[in-house]
């Protein structure tokens, strides 16, 4: 019983300290870049015609902040802006699942194989997905919103950039922080739940479930992950517990990108953006990611 509380208290701590570190470091660097790329000019390259627009909304969307309150603000930005609704839901369907810390993590504790495919997934799954919504003309159910939305998350403040690099640094050091503590709580329970998969739940019990042999473990996990909403950086410490005890890598990318793709606050707020319609085509959309993605996982990685 001893020893394996200390393997569990063990696997605690080696992993919530390279999350910690690994989430520090690309966060800041993140934040660090994306004051040199001007606002306008974003809006400029999104309002490209064509397949062009699709492509750096998806790039915008994997390269943005983590949470609704950056999400969202922007995706007004880009309706205010005239772009196109196809490439402001890839932006949208995009974003929760291919930001940086995300793809950092899977490719650390997954590999990068791993990683490729991941990535590869989820982003061709957010281009095929808003390029349908544009089709079914998504943009007949766009509410009428006002700035006052994008204020309630800035406070009506404009963010000043510092004009020397070691000011800019400074700033991403400070926000990366930032980010830290807002999900710190996420961090500490993902990576103790995952520790105590890892100590205490038998082997079998999870091969029985959710093993490489069982054909539904794939479509199972990712209902359980869309209503769960588990943040990516809970989640993946917690897929990672699961596949050491025998759960297929695909039941566990499809719980990840379930959870971390169905955002309860970020959905919330998307209601007060777009219509019922256009939220419930986003979580199908994304439950589908969340299953071809399983399954091309369980074929591609052994």
């Amino acid at each position: 019983m001893m020893n394996t509380l200390l393997d569990t208290l063990g696997y605690f701590g080696f992993i919530f300290l390279e999350l910690v570190v690994l989430f520090l470091t690309i966060s800041a660097a993140v934040a660090l870049a994306l004051q040199y790329i001007p606002k306008e000019r974003l809006n400029r390259y999104l309002s490209r015609k064509g397949p062009m627009g699709y492509l750096l909304a998806a790039l915008l969307g994997s390269i943005t902040p983590f949470c609704a309150c950056s999400t969202i603000p922007l995706t007004l930005g880009l309706l205010n802006a005239g772009v196109s609704i196809g490439p402001i839901l890839t932006f949208v369907l995009v974003s929760p699942l291919l930001n940086p810390i995300i793809v950092a993590m899977v490719w650390t504790l997954m590999g990068w194989k791993a990683c490729l495919v991941y990535f590869v997934v989820c982003f061709a799954a957010a281009l095929i997905g808003g390029w349908l919504m544009n089709v079914c003309r998504a943009e007949r159910f766009v509410r009428k919103v006002a700035e006052r939305h994008s204020a309630s998350c800035s406070n009506g403040e404009e963010e000043t950039v510092p004009a020397t690099f070691k000011g800019k640094l400074a700033v991403s050091c400070r926000k990366a922080y930032d980010d830290l503590l807002g999900v710190l709580i996420y961090l500490v329970i993902g990576t103790a739940i995952g520790a105590t998969i890892y100590g205490y739940i038998p082997q079998e019990w999870i091969l029985g479930i959710a093993g490489p042999d069982n054909l539904f473990a794939v479509p199972l996990a990712a209902l359980i992950g869309i209503p769960l909403y588990i943040r990516t950086e809970s989640a993946i410490p917690i897929g990672l517990a699961l596949a050491q005890k025998g759960m297929s890598l695909g039941a566990v990318i499809a719980l990840i990108i379930g959870g971390a793709g169905m955002a309860i606050p970020e959905m919330s707020m998307l209601l007060s953006i777009f219509r019922v319609r256009v939220v419930a085509a986003i979580v199908a959309l994304v439950f589908l990611t969340a299953v071809i993605g399983g399954y091309v996982f369980n074929w591609f990685i052994h």
